[in-house]
């Protein structure tokens, strides 16, 4: 909960937050599915509230919970993409983003221990790689 008053914005708030959404979506697509079946059978019409009750309201749900699911996994898929973005920045030796406006030092992004500053480029020699890190086949 502490990270939902993070002002520096170094942590996600999302991923925790994702859940309680989702079950809320879920609580309100089955009150607006009991609501309409409801509506449906007061109109007087059997035929209608069959109809809802056992094909359109379920059709609608599903769609909608369908929908609703596919966005809150590719909101946290993009969130755990940038923590484990930040985290091979780090084992490299770089600044992850946010640390410079943290209080982590200034300026922009940090290139990795080893790189030549003027051209961008990794240094002919290997650094000191992780443990257990296997350099890609040239």
């Amino acid at each position: 909960m502490k990270n939902l008053f993070d002002l520096s914005f170094t942590r996600f708030v999302s991923p925790s937050i994702a859940r309680i959404v989702y079950i809320l979506i879920m609580v309100a697509l089955g009150i607006g599915y009991i609501v309409s079946v409801i509506a449906s059978f007061a109109t007087r019409n059997a035929i209608l509230g069959i109809l809802v009750m056992l094909v359109i309201g379920p059709l609608v749900v599903l769609i909608y919970l369908a929908l609703a699911r596919i966005g809150l996994e590719s909101l946290v898929a993009g969130i755990r993409t940038a923590e484990n973005t930040a985290e091979l920045i780090r084992i490299q030796g770089g600044t992850p983003p946010g640390w410079a406006h943290a209080g982590g030092g200034a300026g922009g992004p940090v290139a990795p221990n080893g790189w030549n500053q003027s051209y961008g480029q990794p240094p002919t020699s290997p650094p000191n790689y992780p443990p257990h890190y296997e350099p890609p086949a040239q």
